[in-house]
């Protein structure tokens, strides 16, 4: 019996009713099937994915370090994120900056850092105005009590980053700084 294809059909085969779309051609006796496409890259990706160990991977190996770093640095500085902290620091190294700068040099996209400046202004640690130049650059400068925030918990922050770096011996500290600045 000839099939829709031409391919002839056993008896068996043929008894059991019309061949549907869904069937299975099988393969003449002796011949091996191959795979199909699909579980040919499903091996390749397996063996990638026996290959790939979570506690290896350096994404997973900075946040890990990031979380500890966050957990000290709370212990030592409760009452500000590490956000807020870091664009104080940055106010008091550069002096007044637009809001934009200040993102940019805090690692913040700009929906952040707009919220970050606003919790800081509500605390009367920063104060922003327009800037002369161009009205819509919004220019954010360090408030009198946001300089002695500043001043008085930067020995913290400087101890916060000290016991991050306390398990290294200090070439290990000076050897991982190095390399962090490389590929940030």
């Amino acid at each position: 019996m000839a099939t829709k294809a031409g391919a002839t059909r056993g008896p068996a085969e043929a008894a059991a009713g019309p061949r549907g779309a869904g069937d299975r051609q099988v393969p003449p006796e002796g011949a091996s099937e191959a795979p199909p496409a699909h579980q040919h890259a499903r091996r390749s990706l397996g063996e990638a994915a026996d290959a790939y160990r979570l506690d290896a991977q350096i994404g997973h190996l900075l946040r890990r370090a990031n979380q500890r770093h966050l957990s000290i640095f709370s212990d030592r500085i409760p009452d500000l994120t590490p956000r807020q902290f870091a664009a104080l620091a940055k106010l008091h190294e550069d002096g007044p900056v637009s809001q934009n700068q200040l993102g940019r040099a805090t690692a913040m996209d700009a929906a952040t850092i707009k919220g970050v400046i606003d919790r800081l202004a509500k605390r009367d640690l920063v104060s922003t105005a327009a800037s002369p130049d161009d009205r819509r650059r919004l220019i954010v400068s360090l408030t009198e009590a946001g300089a002695a925030l500043f001043a008085a918990l930067a020995e913290d922050a400087v101890a916060a980053t000290h016991a991050t770096l306390a398990p290294l011996d200090p070439d290990d500290r000076a050897q991982l700084l190095r390399l962090l600045v490389r590929i940030a």
